[in-house]
């Protein structure tokens, strides 16, 4: 089994690069992926706790990009982030997160919640603050009961104490991960649309754009929704992973490698995925 979706403390896990590795090896898994959000700073260390373990180790990101109705995260696959445009364009996301968090953390004090980007920061291994931080800082002051529970009631989209940020258009997502020499994926589909043929007039646009993968085995797809990933990815000629989206103690009813229990992502995606590098 493989698990190509993990978080790191560099963006809004709570395990460091090595820990992860440490916990796959353990669960016997035989490929990891680090695909933090927006950024690649994790990369170089979850490479080196990899080298001389039998396991293959790709570097990897996760970008949301600019899409509605639902919502669009963008995988990349063994990116070279000293290539192409992949690293400013992610610099210029995180720009646009941190000036969310603040807007994010003003909303809540008007609403009487006194939480700091102090707060949110001692719950981040780096310097990446996302909204998962400000939810466990909230958890922490007691505000809410649980990290789900700050996002239920005032972070998720809709929601009092949202706010947007800086996204890149699909197209212009996968071309910064074509950029960089990686393979471009759709993650998690059904959070784009429940439509099936809605998904796959998309994906052929994406596919115009170098989309060159779909992530057709993950935590929250049934059944159902993986063959029909399956059968897209066969229609569209498009290259299948898999993983849990782990994040540590942000999602612990999740295990690596087996998501809620019943997740196994075959090893033998990974060969053909590789093959796809540009």
């Amino acid at each position: 089994m493989i698990d190509l979706h993990l978080h790191s403390i560099f963006s809004d896990g709570s395990l460091t690069p090595e820990e992860l590795v440490a916990q796959g090896l353990k669960q016997g898994l035989t490929a990891l992926a680090l695909t933090d959000h927006d950024t690649t700073d994790g990369t170089a260390r979850f490479l080196a706790a990899c080298a001389d373990r039998a396991v293959v180790a790709m570097a990897g990101v996760e970008i949301s990009a600019d899409h509605s109705p639902g919502s669009m995260h963008m995988l990349g696959y063994m990116v070279e982030p000293d290539t192409g445009d992949l690293e400013p364009l992610l610099a210029r996301i995180r720009d646009g997160r941190d000036a969310r968090n603040h807007a994010i953390l003003a909303k809540l004090n008007e609403l009487g919640i006194a939480v700091s980007m102090a707060d949110a920061r001692a719950f981040a291994g780096t310097d990446v603050v996302g909204r998962p931080h400000i939810a466990r800082a909230m958890l922490e002051r007691g505000v809410v009961s649980t990290v789900k529970d700050a996002f239920d009631r005032y972070l998720a989209k809709g929601k009092p104490a949202y706010v947007d940020r800086v996204r890149l258009s699909p197209a212009d997502s996968i071309a910064a991960i074509r950029s960089a020499r990686g393979v471009a994926v759709l993650a998690h589909p059904f959070t784009v649309t429940r439509d099936s043929a809605a998904l796959k007039r998309l994906l052929r646009e994406l596919v115009d754009a170098g989309l060159g993968g779909i992530e057709a085995y993950y935590s929250e797809h049934t059944a159902d929704m993986t063959r029909t990933y399956l059968d897209l990815a066969k229609a569209l000629d498009l290259v299948v992973t898999g993983g849990t989206d782990y994040h540590g103690a942000t999602t612990p009813q999740l295990r690596i490698g087996t998501g809620f229990g019943q997740l196994r992502v075959p090893d033998e995606l990974v060969a053909p995925l590789r093959a796809r590098k540009p």
